[in-house]
């Protein structure tokens, strides 16, 4: 079954509480929170998403599915375990080798929270194999981190596929979420190719009725 995990990264100010009510009564799966530190990637939504995420998790019982787009880990690992996420993500472009990546899916695990691994655009998916015997889910960008709004890449199909059959091969239990420019007429091509997270923002929060758009998705 497809699920859909919402990035509020383009939430308007002002509207939060009412956009965070109308998300979880049109059934999103997740929250997805984008957490940038200005230095992995350029932008800078680390405060913001602090303070979101804490605010989603005073009002909804939704899971929060976090993306870490930082360099500081384990710091920001610290920071957002107090808001009780369902899944902490991090990039393996933020490691320096496997032993980092190896101790970061460990200090996660100790924080009582499901692990994902993500990939950016340019890094072979043969990178993560290793690493997916020990994690939750593995999340395909197919889009340049950093900024929302981008459009699909469309030879990241390929690379969803590649890491489908690598999992069904060798009878693993894992998700593949995939993030960038997933909208009504990309995401049949990304569920096709084994995707079965969706995170999609702008697709959703600029919609008319939330539910609709979240529906067609998952259907």
């Amino acid at each position: 079954m497809v699920e859909v995990s919402t990035s509020i990264l383009s939430v308007k100010k002002g509207e939060e509480s009412k956009t965070f009510f109308a998300l979880e009564a049109s059934k999103t799966d997740y929250f997805h929170i984008d957490v940038m530190d200005g230095e992995f990637v350029e932008k800078n939504t680390y405060q913001t998403m602090l303070e979101y995420a804490s605010y989603i998790r005073r009002i909804s019982n939704a899971p929060l599915d976090v993306h870490l787009m930082v360099k500081d880990i384990k710091k920001a690992v610290d920071d957002f375990s107090a808001v009780e996420p369902n899944i902490i993500t991090f990039h393996l472009e933020a490691c320096k080798n496997e032993q980092e990546v190896l101790e970061t899916i460990n200090y996660i695990k100790q924080n009582n929270c499901k692990i994902g691994i993500s990939v950016k655009p340019n890094t072979k998916i043969e990178e993560v194999y290793k690493y997916l015997p020990y994690i939750h889910m593995c999340l395909i960008m197919t889009v340049e981190p950093g900024k929302g709004g981008q459009s699909y890449l469309s030879e990241m199909t390929e690379k969803i596929r590649t890491l489908k059959k690598y999992i069904d091969d060798n009878h693993l239990e894992i998700d593949i979420e995939v993030d960038g420019g997933i909208n009504l007429r990309t995401a049949p091509e990304v569920k096709k190719a084994g995707a079965n997270i969706l995170v999609a923002g702008t697709a959703i929060l600029n919609a008319v009725d939330y539910k609709v758009i979240i529906d067609e998705l998952k259907d």
